[in-house]
């Protein structure tokens, strides 16, 4: 019985160096927080975020695009160091975080699928951004045909994991900055569509606060629910001595390249070129090397998106069917999914889940956090560690799953306009924060029963988080 135990408390699977079903070991936990911060800066050079500070300011007004993105950064940064440091100090990401962290092991198997769906649709949306540049240049060559090319190119691109993602944003992100900083000189180059500032710029009928404000939160929220999710695929391995200057690093420095440059950026650019496209306007910039340009941001974004929808599809089936075939086996599978959903162009009918996508994942964040903070450190109820391993857990934590359903669906029927417009908009935040309350108020009523099915003798004591 000892024997079958000790097996038991094994890592089922690591595949190589990545640990997608148990926590990193300590002594792995040997990137510097440098080398983290780089990796997240896949997700932050993207173009998309160009795009929407340039729909936000031709639509909205300026001056709202820039306030959003102030209240973006402050909000995503606060959610992203939290879990930055809950994955940095367990070793986990937040599909492991969230067995232990209020959801049982089935109940997080659900957050994992959303999750992993989340980035195979984002997958889709930034790879059809790069399909429509190239083939602006290259009208003969059909789009399916570019479809598949991209799509599959960045599969042997994830092939070896956390490493190899390290020396491919490190090596492309001096790359990046050239054509950026040619852009921004070409586009100061060119006669400004607007005669002021570009911060003073209004668009007729609108004002700075109210309506306008909202609508530009509520396009904020579409997004600020991933990046601070997606920095605990990475921080898991930061070294502890990094942990109170990598937290921060991971948690904020993302944030304020995503909203703040690139968002800022996009505001700048979508004002003085009178366009909200950047696959327009970047090629308009740039020739034949702002394709180029938009080839590196896209394939950068995508091979952190395959890299996380892999360890969410990897955990999502390790838990509920037992099937393990390795991450690998899941890179291919994101791949494939995000390539289908392009060719059957299912990006153009993608708001509604988009939509459901913004809520249920700044919710999810705020459980995480409420639970770790609140209901672990404050309230005392729960163990004071994280645990992944199904043996020691109950398949259901009403804690988190009821939570995280009745928030996200009230939430999604803010989002649709249901409950009035301010609510419309701030719908993500709204869910958010009732499932805060509903949180602790569950973890008050259970008293924590429903965490553990039996204690854990062997978690480190450096790994306790309470």
């Amino acid at each position: 019985m000892e024997a079958i135990e000790k097996k038991e408390s094994q890592p089922t699977e690591n595949t190589g160096d990545d640990y997608s079903l148990d926590r990193v070991p300590r002594d792995k936990r040997n990137m510097g927080w440098l080398s983290i911060t780089n990796i997240t800066f896949g997700i932050a050079t993207a173009i998309f975020y160009f795009q929407m500070g340039s729909v936000m300011a031709l639509q909205f007004g300026a001056i709202n695009a820039i306030i959003s993105a102030v209240y973006a950064i402050i909000v995503a940064g606060i959610l992203g160091t939290f879990i930055a440091y809950l994955s940095a100090k367990s070793g986990m990401n937040v599909n492991l975080l969230s067995r232990g962290g209020g959801f049982g092991y089935i109940g997080a198997s659900l957050t994992s699928f959303i999750y992993a769906t989340n980035f195979i649709m984002y997958c889709a949306l930034e790879g059809m951004i790069l399909v429509a540049a190239v083939h602006e240049f290259f009208p003969v060559i059909p789009e399916w045909v570019l479809i598949i090319f991209f799509g599959t190119l960045v599969i042997p691109l994830n092939w070896f994991g956390i490493k190899q993602l390290d020396k491919l944003q490190k090596w492309s992100l001096p790359l990046f900055f050239v054509f950026l900083v040619a852009a921004i000189v070409m586009a100061a180059m060119t006669p400004s569509e607007y005669d002021g500032t570009f911060w003073s710029y209004m668009p007729e009928g609108v004002q700075a606060g109210g309506t306008a404000l909202l609508l530009c939160i509520g396009m904020q929220h579409g997004i600020m629910g991933l990046t601070p999710l997606l920095a605990s695929d990475y921080a898991r391995f930061l070294k502890p001595k990094d942990m109170k200057i990598g937290i921060f690093a991971i948690g904020f420095v993302p944030q304020i390249f995503c909203f703040g440059v690139m968002g800022g950026l996009g505001i700048w650019f979508g004002v003085r070129l009178g366009e909200p496209n950047p696959g327009v306007y970047i090629v308009l910039l740039l020739g034949i090397w702002g394709a180029l340009f938009t080839m590196l941001t896209q394939i950068r974004i995508n091979i952190t998106n395959i890299y996380s929808g892999s360890l969410s599809l990897s955990s999502f089936f390790e838990n509920v069917f037992k099937f393990t075939p390795g991450r690998r086996f899941w890179v291919v599978v994101t791949g494939v999914s995000a390539i289908a959903l392009m060719l059957g162009g299912i990006t153009n009918h993608l708001e509604l889940a988009m939509t459901f996508q913004g809520v249920f994942l700044m919710t999810w964040a705020a459980i995480l956090v409420v639970d770790a903070i609140i209901v672990k450190k404050v309230l005392k109820i729960g163990p004071g560690y994280y645990e992944a391993r199904q043996q020691f857990l109950f398949k259901w934590n009403p804690v988190g799953v009821v939570s995280l359903i009745i928030s996200s669906v009230l939430g999604t029927i803010a989002a649709l306009g249901v409950m009035g417009e301010f609510l419309q908009s701030t719908a993500a935040f709204f869910s958010a924060l009732l499932a805060a309350i509903l949180t602790v108020v569950i973890a008050i009523i259970t008293k924590g029963k429903y965490y553990m099915k039996k204690e854990a003798q062997d978690i480190a004591k450096e790994d306790y988080i309470a």
